[in-house]
Parts: C-alpha cells; structure tokens; sequence
C-alpha cells in the first residue's frame, strides 16, 4: 500500500464498511425509516408490550403508507417500487424498534400485496393494493391452522363451488394484523388443489378474535380466522396459481425481509450493551474495560455485521432475479439464530437490568423467539438446505 493513501477512520458502527456499498437512494431510505420509528415507535413501544397492545396500529400503518413502507419493493399501484435492498433495510431499521412493527409491515406487504399483485387479477389489484400502500386498508395471510403449522399441503380449511359462488370454512392460527384487518388472503384447499381467496373481513361468517396472553411480539395484533361457511363471489379467488407455489412464494419474501429485521433486532441489543459497558463501573473502572466484557462484544459484532453483509448479499441477488428460496432459508436460519444469541448475551452484559424494559434487550430477546419459529421453523430450514446439499428429500 502506498505511504500516501490514508486509510478512512474505523467506524464502531460499522467496522466492516457495509455503507460503501449503499447507493445515496438507499441511504436515504433508511435515514426515513430510522427516523420514524425513533419518533413513533420508541418512545411508546415498551409500554405498548407491557400493556400488551398496539393501541395506534390504524394510525401507524398510515403513517407507514405515507413514508412508502408498506409493499415498498412492488411496482404500480401506489406502491414505491423500491430495490429490495432498500425493503430490507427498511425492516432492519423497523425491527431495531420492535419485531410486532416489522411484522405488520411485512405481513401488510410482503405476503397479503404480494399475493395479490402477484396472483390477483387486475379488478382484484385495482381494488386493494392502491388502499393497502397507503394504509387505508390493514391486510392479513391466512395460512397457518391450528394442527397445521409446517405441513401447510395438509390444511384443512375448505374452498367448495356453489353454484358460480366458493363457500369457505375453517380456522387460521397466529395471523399477525387479523383483527384489524380489512382484507384477508385466506388459502384453502379446492377441489383443484390450493387455491388463495381475497376476502373482504366485513364477510358473513368471517370473524378475527385476537389472540391474548402472549409473550412474545406483544406489541403486536395476533388473532384467530374463523371461516364460518363464508360466501364470496367467483372472482374472489387469485386467478394466476394453483398449489403450493403460491403461498410458499409469498413466505419466501417475506422471510427475506426477516434476514434483514433480526439484524435490527440485534443491533438493538448490541448497541445497549455497548453503551452500558462504557458506563457501568464494578471494581472501580467500566465493565467495559474488562477482557471479558470486550470478548464478548468483539463476538456479538462479528455475527452483527456478517449478517447484514449476508442480508444484502441477498438483496442484490434478489435486485438481479437470482435470488432462490434456499438462499432465503440460509439468511433466515442463520440471522435469526445469531440475533438470538447477540440478545443474550447483551443481557448478560446488562445484568439484572438486562430483564428491565428500560432497556430493549428482553423485548428484542423474547419477541425473536416467536420470529425462529414463524415462516419456517429452525428444523424447516435445516431441511430445505439438507436437500440442496444431499439432493436427498428428508421431508418424507
């Protein structure tokens, strides 16, 4: 290296370098989300999980329409047509404030739009998403049963012809937005195959009892879908796919935008903990200033910072088409088991304060233990890549 060249200053915040890899665009991006979520979030957020409730979702979501969060990476539409590095970094910045905020996003826009603008016919895309993007409209995916969870090709949930009309019935399970919801993507099993069905929520027969006493994701709308003998016209079912395909797509972006959100997740805690080692003395100095302490962080920036340069590996490969769903499975298996071992040990760090809402690190750490199990499970993923590792088909 030349003796002239001056090497830029180490940055704690980001020691690999990531941004020189960001556009200004994406930058901007995300100074907006950040901001907002600093604004709107973070000063109410803890209360919000203690009480158990996101008392402003109506509100928030249309303030998250008017900053172009919601389906932000599809095109037309009222949607922002933005990169799908700018989506994730979008939930990065979401999910630093709370899983149960990136949560709505993502389920608002990477599986109930998604599944529209992708499947849906036009009349169906005209109607919903130009509301949804801007917020109007609350959206959910009906996907999950009761006794059906990682085995969706057994749901139960029935789709039968009447006539010109589909009369629907069965339960979902664990539906993120679906008791404020306007409209529901419900997938349900037809005579030929599964078939997804937009669902206005003011239907007879439909009904959304919200979920209580979790813990996990408590600042967060969690609720039944009863399907109680629900009629809805022909040209309420999703025109363009037939099978499987059509949900396990949907999945797949959203669990995209969860490789990003669990980094947020971490930075959280990790930045909590770095704070608090510089402050809190024992034995007369900071804790930060002892071998373990700093070990420690050292090993959490690691994983930090190797997962968002995983996350956006991914997003540029999804910018150029050639992102594939087990690519997505490795991001979601590692990012979110690291961010859950990054909480942790912040909290070890933190001591008994790590338990206090005062302080985001039990927040972030419980919420990301329903965030491994949802949209694929550890084991689900292990085993999507154990197949494309082996070519041997271990589901069966």
């Amino acid at each position: 290296m030349s003796a002239s060249v001056k090497l830029p200053p180490f940055e704690a915040a980001d020691p690999l370098g990531i941004d020189d890899l960001l556009e200004s665009e994406d930058l901007a991006v995300r100074a907006t989300v950040r901001q907002w979520a600093a604004d709107r979030v973070l000063p109410h957020v803890a209360e919000w999980y203690e009480k158990g409730e996101l008392p402003q979702i109506r509100e928030l979501a249309r303030e998250l329409g008017a900053i172009g969060a919601l389906g932000m990476s599809l095109t037309g539409y009222g949607c922002a047509g933005a990169s799908a590095v700018q989506y994730g970094l979008a939930c990065l910045e979401l999910e630093a404030a709370d899983s149960g905020i990136r949560s709505l996003v993502s389920v608002q826009g990477s599986l109930a739009m998604y599944a529209i603008h992708r499947f849906g016919s036009e009349e169906q895309k005209q109607t919903w998403l130009p509301r949804m993007a801007s917020g109007e409209v609350i959206g959910c995916f009906g996907l999950t049963e009761p006794d059906h969870g990682s085995d969706p090709a057994s749901l139960r949930t029935y789709a039968k012809k009447d006539g010109s009309d589909w009369v629907l019935g069965g339960r979902k399970m664990w539906i993120t937005n679906g008791s404020v919801s306007g409209v529901a993507v419900v997938w349900a099993q037809t005579d030929e195959g599964i078939r997804g069905f937009v669902v206005p929520t003011d239907s007879a027969g439909f009904s959304a009892p919200e979920i209580k006493h979790k813990l996990s994701l408590r600042a967060s709308v969690t609720s039944e879908l009863v399907l109680d003998d629900v009629r809805l016209p022909a040209d309420a079912v999703l025109p363009e796919v037939v099978g499987l395909k059509g949900p396990l797509s949907c999945l797949s972006h959203a669990r995209y935008g969860i490789v990003w959100g669990a980094m947020g997740a971490a930075r959280s805690c990790f930045e909590a903990a770095v704070d608090y080692a510089k402050t809190r003395e024992q034995f007369g100095r900071p804790i930060g200033g002892f071998q373990l302490t700093q070990a420690k962080l050292a090993d959490m920036a690691l994983e930090l910072h190797k997962g968002i340069l995983l996350a956006h590996h991914l997003g540029r490969r999804m910018d150029a088409g050639r992102l594939r769903p087990e690519q997505v499975s490795f991001g979601k298996l590692n990012n979110v088991r690291e961010a859950i071992d990054i909480c942790r040990t912040s909290r070890t760090i933190l001591g008994a304060n790590g338990i206090s809402l005062e302080y985001p690190v039990m927040r972030h750490a419980t919420n990301l233990e329903s965030v491994l199990t949802y949209e694929g499970t550890v084991e689900m993923h292990q085993l999507v890549l154990g197949k494309a590792l082996t070519g041997l088909d271990a589901f069966r």
